[in-house]
């Protein structure tokens, strides 16, 4: 497996990226497909899609993938894991930035002009929000754990009775126990327990503090993307269990997508998280099938 790291630039701010493929890339090889992995609010891209678990398989997205044939990048947002810390929160907004700077130095390396993008929670927003901008620079979307209007979440409902205290600060505290919640909220056990302390290992090196933007966004100002703003191929990918999107609310989203190219999979003995579920295996097996589905004769 090969892999190398990057800095791309959003202004002044400086994101560190990850790279990982089969094989180093070669002068005049033909284009891999590249495939964007975009991290959620609380932990940064290294824990969430390169993870090593010991003793318990495979948990990194992105050597799968390379395995699979794909370029397959990941970055850490501003305020996240290896990238510049700054004043502002870190809002979906910003995120969308992110990718914007992450696919121009995609581009500069590879010559690819457009991209898979896959994110999970509010990284499916911040990729969400980044396809309706710039619709030419995605190939197909994946969308895990979303949110739409928010409507019969619990965990949503929860978080808004800290909504004041989210937006009076750019910071909300991220210990070990708050990554250990994120694997008991919805359904204990869609979890093998090693990880939660893995993904600690990692991501609490970055400091106990991550920004406060994606939570005041997904409280207050949803929906972020309507599904009309979304014109190329999309798939929506939930699990079961989910405690942050109820399956009607995503079902609203899935029916209101204009493009023939859409799909609505729902992950057995699954909740919020996809990437550290124990049947992991099933988003891959659907992920890839998506991102390498045959193009279609329309009649």
């Amino acid at each position: 497996m090969w892999s190398q790291s990057y800095s791309a630039h959003k202004g002044t701010v400086e994101l560190a990226l990850y790279r990982k493929r089969s094989v180093a890339p070669q002068p005049g090889e033909i284009a891999l497909p590249v495939l964007v992995l975009v991290h959620g609010s609380s932990n940064s891209a290294q824990p969430t899609y390169d993870l090593t678990v010991p003793g318990a398989g495979e948990y990194s997205l992105m050597n799968v993938f390379a395995g699979y044939g794909f370029d397959v990048w990941s970055f850490d947002c501003e305020n996240y894991g290896r990238s510049a810390r700054t004043a502002g929160n870190s809002d979906i907004a910003s995120g969308a930035a992110d990718i914007a700077a992450v696919l121009a130095l995609i581009e500069r390396e590879t010559g690819a002009t457009r991209a898979h993008l896959f994110g999970e929670s509010s990284g499916a927003l911040r990729a969400a929000l980044f396809a309706a901008q710039h619709p030419e620079r995605v190939d197909r979307l994946v969308l895990g754990g979303y949110t739409y209007t928010g409507k019969g979440s619990p965990t949503l409902a929860k978080r808004a009775l800290d909504l004041e205290r989210f937006k009076a600060s750019p910071r909300r505290k991220r210990d070990q126990a708050m990554i250990d919640s994120i694997f008991s909220r919805d359904k204990p056990g869609t979890s093998e327990p090693g990880v939660p302390a893995a993904v600690g290992a990692i991501e609490l090196t970055f400091g106990e503090e991550v920004p406060t933007g994606t939570y005041v966004d997904m409280i207050e100002n949803l929906p972020i993307v309507e599904p009309e703003q979304l014109r190329g191929p999309v798939m929506l990918i939930t699990g079961e269990y989910d405690g942050i999107a109820s399956p009607d609310d995503l079902l609203e989203f899935y029916r209101k997508l204009t493009g023939v190219e859409k799909q609505f999979i729902v992950l057995p003995a699954t909740a919020h998280s996809l990437v550290w579920s124990k049947n992991r295996q099933l988003l891959w097996h659907w992920l890839r099938a998506f991102l390498s589905e045959p193009a279609y004769t329309p009649v």
